[in-house]
């Protein structure tokens, strides 16, 4: 098989895993917020802006270090399984200990219980680091999916089941440890992997220090991504972090599932093709191209519709995260840079200054958000699209110069994405126009027809518009509808 071909392949698997699970968390997430109130949910992002940063610090950024080395021996396996469990340990006593005074800084005994349950997870955590960077590193990208989705419908299915009982909270972070726990149990089989220590700790030395760099750059961006939260908590309260993580999250499903599957693919693909630079910069444009094409029209839907999407679907006590959601809309094309730069970063071992940008963000996006807060959530999602312009630009700069290549090549990348989608804004604005006026009033109508009407002008789009840079998309879908119709008859 070519590089295209496991290229397309892996990311065929990895789109089919993070749709897959971004579909099922929105279901599920549907049910789980008529079950639980806002301040539920704000109650767990409260808790998750610190174990999500130690979680970080536990995997050490070791498991990425093992996906880009050229070789990786069952002893490296050892060393970095060895390093994972006796940081896990030590983040989880730490926790346990610092417990109480959380509870008191927040005035919120729950607190306490909720922060040393919650951070159990790091006791399981290599467990699942280390078979899952073993499947990575050998491309089994399906077996990576079918636990990835069933570890998901074990987490959610539980936390369903005891938000029915009445248990509130707790009902997310039991859901939260049973999925660490099938997640370990599945996937050690599939991966054909026993753990193994090692303190020959000298072996690992360049593992750690990429791992390091990886580290230090996740755990950047996570502070980057978590500021709005850290400062609502302090500010507007449970409900508002609710309402805005409700928004975002919505906001960044299309990034997530689509470039989210591009980025892991595209980061072992440049990994192993590092030294030839004419073949990344083909698979960097390319990506951004294809990305850029089939998660856009998500985007320009989510700006249309995103008041009827949260009331119809969530319900009018989550209507104020409809304005979150269609501002940060608006920061797609930032996003899709910012991350696909950093697969190239990552891959020719550039995160170094890459580290530089992510930490200039960081304050950057802390200050907006300051300066925002008078303005209520709706201010917080401009505060982040105006970080994410700035922290766009400076991560293309660099991934070009990695690259050797210029500016107008990214420019012509979005070509075709643009061009349709304008296209798309066009047939939304006439098809709106053109329904009676009260036809807005009903969320669920409103959402199947502009979505129908949407899609179909799109496709339609996309399969006869003679645009060059698609030529290879166009035949390959035509080539499949026709064998579907063959099939068919």
């Amino acid at each position: 098989m070519s590089l295209g071909q496991t290229m397309r392949h892996g990311i065929a698997w990895m789109f089919v895993g993070s749709s897959g699970k971004q579909m099922l968390a929105f279901l599920f997430g549907i049910v789980l917020a008529r079950l639980l109130a806002p301040e539920d949910f704000g109650v767990l992002l409260t808790i998750q802006v610190f174990t999500g940063l130690a979680g970080f610090v536990a995997g050490g950024g070791m498991g990425q270090a093992l996906v880009r080395a050229k070789s990786a021996s069952q002893q490296d396996y050892d060393i970095v399984f060895t390093l994972q469990l006796g940081i896990g340990c030590l983040i989880y006593a730490i926790f346990f200990f610092a417990a109480p005074w959380f509870a008191e800084w927040y005035d919120t005994p729950l607190y306490a219980d909720l922060l040393r349950v919650s951070a159990l997870s790091f006791v399981f955590r290599p467990l699942v680091n280390l078979p899952a960077s073993m499947l990575f590193r050998q491309m089994r990208y399906k077996a990576q999916t079918l636990v990835g989705l069933t570890s998901l419908l074990v987490s959610s299915g539980i936390s369903i089941l005891l938000a029915w009982l009445g248990y509130g909270v707790w009902s997310l972070i039991w859901g939260g440890i049973a999925g660490s726990v099938y997640n370990a149990a599945a996937l050690i089989p599939l991966a054909r992997w026993r753990p193994g220590f090692s303190l020959e700790f000298g072996r690992g030395r360049d593992i750690a220090r990429y791992g390091l760099l990886v580290s230090a750059n996740d755990i950047v961006n996570y502070l980057r991504t978590q500021t709005p939260i850290f400062i609502l908590s302090h500010s507007l309260g449970p409900a508002s972090i609710g309402l805005y993580n409700k928004g975002e999250s919505l906001a960044r499903m299309p990034h997530s599932f689509i470039t989210g599957s591009v980025y892991q693919v595209l980061f072992r693909a440049m990994a192993a093709e590092q030294d030839d630079l004419d073949k990344c910069r083909y698979l960097y444009f390319r990506s951004i191209a294809l990305v850029a094409v089939y998660a856009t029209p998500f985007y320009v839907g989510l700006l249309w519709l995103a008041e009827p999407l949260i009331r119809g679907v969530y319900g009018e006590k989550w209507v104020a995260a409809a304005g979150p959601l269609a501002i940060l809309a608006l920061a797609w094309p930032f996003w899709l840079f910012n991350q696909l730069s950093g697969a190239v970063l990552a891959a020719h071992s550039w995160l170094g200054h890459e580290l530089k940008i992510q930490t200039a963000a960081l304050f950057i996006t802390a200050l907006f958000v300051f300066l925002a807060l008078p303005y209520g959530i709706d201010g917080v999602a401009w505060a982040i699209v105006g970080a994410a312009i700035i922290s766009s630009c400076a991560m293309q700069y660099l991934a070009l110069k990695c690259l050797k290549a210029k500016w107008r090549a990214s420019l012509r990348a979005l070509v075709p994405a643009v061009l349709l989608n304008t296209i798309l804004a066009v047939a939304l604005y006439v098809i709106e126009q053109a329904l009676p006026p009260d036809w807005s009033a009903h969320d669920f109508a409103q959402i199947a027809i502009m979505g129908a009407a949407g899609g179909l002008v799109y496709a339609g789009c996309l399969l006869l518009l003679p645009i060059p840079a698609l030529a290879t998309e166009r035949l390959r879908w035509k080539a499949k509808l026709r064998l579907k119709n063959q099939t068919g008859q």
